[in-house]
């Protein structure tokens, strides 16, 4: 029993003088580490928010100038171009002053910082310099990447770091989830197509090996096809999913257009022709298919009811607006509602960038050749119950 005690009070005493964790005060002399709840070393920012604050903010389909802007404050070689918080933009803390000028104007808008988790300090150092400047709805995600990662999220990588990859010729798998059409057009090198909307039918093109690097994109912050792709290959099994949620324009941007390699060829344009209703005139554009843009805005404006608008975004993108009347099929279920789609009218598929309406006149032109159907080849963006439309 002696010894017990004695062994205890020695353990006791070895843990006491040397075990602890120990700081070293500038003189030298070393003193117990505080508490863990007041180890910072750093003054945090006043206003912390959490993962379900910020999911909304880094949701896809999303404007890039819309809402809250979600600021990465870490290096950006070493962490954000390997892997961010999907419409988060690169600011590192370190080059803060250098790069103010990516942040918004406005000086209302709301500024989201976040960086390497709990213990990293410079999310709450790049928000009191952006309050220094004027900047007055300033908040930071406190437990930043990690947390995003933890709660199943898929990060996304940086244009920058795809271009590494394609020059080092890793060995990583590029896949475009747009539809055929828009892939045919031009894709980032090397990439391979599988449509999301058809996804399960295309699986086999998926590698083999479950641990091989998958990167997912599409059409940009406002397509959402790749968050979709990337969350089928998780659920598969896959255990190293990314997405680029910039995609193809951001690679054309910065690198240029380049053709899809051995991809089907371009459909022609189609020459001027009368429209299949005679009641209706509706001019070609210069896809296939296409109806122009001028056609579908008089039309719009003078004769709404003479044509049946089929919005293929999903319900979400379509409960935020649409065109007047439109009803909402999803280009996945284009093909199992086909028998649906009313014929007493012609058709003209809508979508935000004309892919996946392009996909939608391709799938219902297969069906049934004498398909009286055409699709919006344009850029169209809907905000205050308005729309804009900016042909391609």
């Amino acid at each position: 029993m002696m010894r017990l005690k004695l062994l205890a009070a020695v353990v006791s005493v070895a843990f006491s003088a040397g075990c602890a964790q120990m700081a070293q005060t500038p003189g030298g002399e070393a003193k117990p580490a505080a508490p863990a709840a007041a180890a910072k070393k750093f003054t945090e920012w006043k206003n912390i928010v959490d993962y379900a604050y910020v999911k909304p903010h880094a949701t896809l389909p999303r404007e890039r100038n819309a809402g809250a802007m979600v600021i990465d404050s870490r290096p950006a070689a070493r962490r954000y171009d390997e892997g961010h918080i999907p419409a988060s933009v690169s600011i590192p803390d370190s080059s803060f002053d250098k790069m103010t000028d990516r942040l918004p104007a406005d000086k209302n808008r709301e500024l989201i910082f976040y960086c390497g988790g709990f213990e990293c300090e410079l999310s709450h150092s790049s928000a009191y310099k952006a309050e220094k400047l004027g900047y007055k709805n300033i908040k930071v995600y406190a437990a930043g990447e990690p947390d995003w990662t933890a709660k199943g999220e898929i990060l996304s990588v940086s244009t920058v770091f795809i271009k590494k990859l394609i020059d080092e010729k890793a060995n990583v798998v590029l896949i475009d989830s747009r539809p055929e059409r828009p892939f045919a057009a031009g894709t980032i090198p090397g990439a391979i197509n599988i449509s999301d909307s058809k996804f399960a039918q295309m699986v086999d093109k998926l590698p083999k090996d479950k641990a091989t690097p998958l990167i997912f994109f599409c059409g940009g912050l406002m397509c959402d096809l790749s968050e979709k792709s990337a969350k089928k290959a998780k659920a598969l099994g896959y255990t190293n999913v990314r997405k680029h949620t910039e995609g193809h324009p951001d690679w054309v941007a910065k690198y240029g257009a380049k053709p899809a390699a051995a991809a089907p060829a371009a459909a022609p344009a189609a020459a001027a022709a009368p429209a299949k209703a005679g009641a209706v005139d509706i001019q070609p554009g210069k896809e296939k298919g296409s109806i122009s843009v001028a056609s579908f805005e008089r039309i719009l404006k003078e004769s709404p009811a003479q044509i049946l608008i089929v919005d293929v975004r999903s319900p979400a993108e379509f409960k935020l607006g649409s065109f007047p009347g439109a009803i909402n099929i999803p280009v996945a279920e284009v093909e199992p509602k086909f028998a649906t789609i009313p014929r007493n009218k012609p058709v003209v598929f809508t979508c935000a960038t004309g892919a996946r309406s392009g996909e939608a006149f391709d799938t219902t032109n297969f069906l049934d050749g004498k398909f009286n159907a055409y699709f919006l080849d344009a850029n169209v963006k809907f905000a205050d119950g308005k729309y804009t439309i900016t042909g391609r």
